[in-house]
């Protein structure tokens, strides 16, 4: 090992890595197939991870947190998956936290950071998407409407996932008409939403069913009143606090992806070793051999881009096009071992106990969301490369 690789830094990364291993391993495939039939939340696992502090991992100490780098939070993640664990069940309260931590009072951070460190409170959701508006967020309909010492709120949110299992939601609302502002960036609001006291009062759930066990829901809301000192910084520049927030859930959900292709790269490896078709094993054909070997080559290609990324964003560095080249290239480096893993197996990848159906559909999820590989394509075209905007 190269003396740069000895540092304390990268021995406490190798801890974290073998920790979360050592975690995952008491949650197998049989525990994933079961939750998987009934679409439920692995209550169990998450828990285990908030104990562990692995959730706490980008909170400071100061709120009871671990006080962990970008770095460290995304080799977290990336081991969950590697494991073959699924970490889009609580990976939201790394990223969603980071506009209350930034932009949030010191009451506020006070009040909700400590808490949720803890699990004494989860803050797993996030609602920003709407039916009308998908990724166009400037256009989104839901209002907030100040009245007194409250905030009234109406409208629907879709793809809010988790929300069924969350305390806490991070909420987007329009608080100023569109046609009433400058900048189209401007009059959208953050706030935080208590959803133990929400919850028929004003704010229903229903859940929508998928091809993969994500927990995702509809939000209704109809006269949600919400204190206003959980409004989230000033009124109106709300857009701009979950930006920063953005770069973050690109790269921990890029780092899954890298996790996800080694998971599916050393099972199509052990497959090969050990399948014997024609009285050789399979995995000496090169037929069988350059796909594992292209899916692998291209991870390692997509690792180094997260690194780069999770690296801008501990400096305070703009990081915009990285984190979304690192997302880019991660989910598709994942969806390439997923289908060369699948393809390895043969007729095995398709039942459920191999598990490689099950993470094949839970990879596939990263190409759209929880930003489409187009939009990227456009955000790179029109803010690196200096092209005409698109859209």
């Amino acid at each position: 090992m190269a003396q740069a690789e000895r540092s304390p830094a990268n021995e406490d990364l190798a801890q974290i890595r073998e920790s979360v291993r050592v975690l995952c391993a008491k949650f197998p495939g049989e525990y994933w197939r079961d939750l998987d039939r009934e679409r439920a939340y692995p209550t169990e696992f998450v828990a285990a991870l908030t104990q562990a502090g692995f959730l706490a991992a980008l909170i400071p100490e100061d709120y009871g947190g671990s006080g962990l780098s970008m770095t460290a939070a995304a080799a977290i993640m990336e081991e969950i998956q590697a494991s073959g664990c699924n970490g889009a069940a609580c990976h939201a309260q790394m990223y969603t936290m980071g506009t209350l931590l930034r932009h949030g009072s010191a009451a506020q951070k006070a009040r909700w950071l400590p808490a949720i460190a803890s699990g004494e409170l989860r803050l797993q959701a996030f609602g920003v998407t709407e039916p009308t508006s998908g990724s166009d967020t400037l256009s989104l309909r839901t209002t907030a409407v100040r009245e007194g010492d409250h905030y009234i709120i109406n409208g629907q949110k879709i793809w809010t996932s988790r929300a069924e299992h969350s305390d806490l939601l991070l909420l987007l609302a329009r608080t100023t008409p569109r046609e009433a502002v400058t900048r189209r960036s401007d009059g959208l609001s953050v706030f935080l939403v208590d959803m133990r006291l929400a919850q028929g009062t004003g704010i229903s759930i229903n859940p929508i069913r998928t091809m993969m066990n994500h927990a995702t829901t509809e939000l209704f809301f109809d006269d949600l009143r919400v204190p206003a000192e959980n409004l989230i910084g000033e009124e109106g520049q709300g857009f701009r606090y979950i930006l920063s927030g953005m770069n973050a859930e690109r790269i921990l959900i890029a780092a899954e992806c890298i996790g996800d292709a080694k998971w599916f790269i050393a099972k199509a490896t052990g497959y090969a070793k050990e399948r014997i078709v024609f009285g050789r094993p399979i995995g000496q054909n090169q037929g069988v051999q350059f796909p594992i070997a292209r899916a692998y080559a291209q991870m390692r290609a997509a690792e180094l881009m997260v690194g780069a990324a999770a690296s801008r964003y501990e400096a305070g560095r703009d990081c915009g096009a990285e984190a979304n080249m690192a997302k880019l290239l991660a989910a598709d480096a994942s969806w390439a071992a997923a289908d060369m893993c699948l393809q390895t197996h043969g007729g095995f990848g398709f039942a459920e106990e191999f598990d490689v159906e099950r993470k094949f559909r839970e990879t596939r999820l990263y190409q759209t969301a929880p930003i489409s590989t187009n939009l990227i394509l456009s955000y790179l075209a029109e803010h690196v490369l200096g092209l005409p905007r698109s859209y």
